[in-house]
């Protein structure tokens, strides 16, 4: 069972920066690949970035250039650093993460973000 807890979220103006961080309970390198995903009003979940036990990442269309996901092994912690946000990035961003022995989706509860002038 893997544990994640997210924190960092809250309420920005347009053009500002957040960055998200995930705790969790098992060292990163059992994960096969660990991910940023959000939700926002009246949407289905998405995903925003990605990044895998090889280093290599993957962002949606949206994030490029403006997010920026990270691991830190030592802490065993997975960032997202959110620049130049805008209104639209407004929602509820969750942590996700697949182990690689088991191949299951864990997910944290999940942290709001809010980018309104």
């Amino acid at each position: 069972q893997v544990q994640l807890v997210e924190s960092g979220g809250g309420l920005v103006q347009p053009g500002q920066s957040l960055r998200l961080s995930c705790a969790t309970s098992g060292s990163i390198f059992g994960f096969a690949a660990m991910g940023w995903y959000r939700q926002g009003p009246g949407k289905q979940r998405e995903l925003v970035a990605k990044i895998y036990s090889t280093g290599s990442t993957n962002y949606a269309d949206s994030a490029k250039g403006r997010f920026i996901i990270s691991a830190d092994a030592a802490k065993n912690m997975v960032y997202l650093q959110m620049n130049s946000l805008k209104p639209e990035d407004t929602a509820v961003y969750y942590c996700n993460v697949v182990p690689r022995s088991s191949g299951i989706d864990y997910w944290g509860q999940g942290t709001q973000v809010t980018v309104s002038s």
